[in-house]
């Protein structure tokens, strides 16, 4: 099945590809389509629900759109949905990755909890009134200690105890197995094979 995928981020879609094979995923851009959202929602469902009640407007094609984001419990939950922003109106800029891992850890400079979890909630729209939801997590903590070349945004930063390091120094297999993306991936692959069949 082709699915259009709400974003601009060709890596993103690359990503999803993998954990949703066979089905093809395709960004606004391949289909000529002009998309952009602005994300007003509370929660990360919210803003998932809208980029891809936004995008299913505009194509006849199933939609899947996600938000996801980074959430502390010593910062009473941020960055949360404005991690990919976090730092930035401070900045007067938008941060790059490293210059946002670095404002987080100074954040938690006086703090003894860094434990941290990373939340994607995932929408499938089939039709205005016909979509599926999934939300995941992946827990670990937030060390200073940056590590690994893969991945993106705080990845360098989340340590996962059960595998004895950070997730930007994971495999693309191993992190698509457990990453709050992947699990919430293989979910939606589940409903999408049977909407197939």
């Amino acid at each position: 099945m082709e699915i259009v995928l709400a974003t601009g981020n060709a890596h993103k879609a690359q990503e999803l590809e993998k954990i949703l094979s066979p089905h093809r995923v395709l960004i606004p851009a391949d289909l000529g389509l002009d998309f952009d959202c602005e994300e007003t929602g509370t929660t990360y469902l919210e803003n998932a629900l809208l980029k891809a009640r936004t995008l299913s407007a505009l194509t006849d094609k199933p939609v899947v759109a996600d938000d996801s984001g980074i959430s502390l419990p010593a910062l009473d939950g941020a960055p949360g949905i404005y991690s990919a922003r976090y730092g930035s109106e401070e900045a007067g800029r938008m941060l790059t990755a490293p210059e946002r891992n670095a404002y987080l850890l100074k954040n938690l400079e006086d703090k003894d909890d860094w434990s941290a979890f990373f939340v994607c909630s995932m929408v499938l729209m089939v039709s205005e009134y016909r979509f599926y939801t999934v939300q995941e997590t992946m827990e670990g903590r937030v060390t200073d200690q940056d590590a690994g070349e893969g991945g993106f945004g705080y990845d360098p930063v989340f340590f996962l105890e059960e595998k004895g390091k950070t997730v930007a120094e994971l495999s693309e297999e191993e992190k698509n197995l457990i990453s709050h993306r992947g699990k919430a991936g293989a979910k939606l692959k589940l409903i999408l094979d049977s909407l197939e069949s």
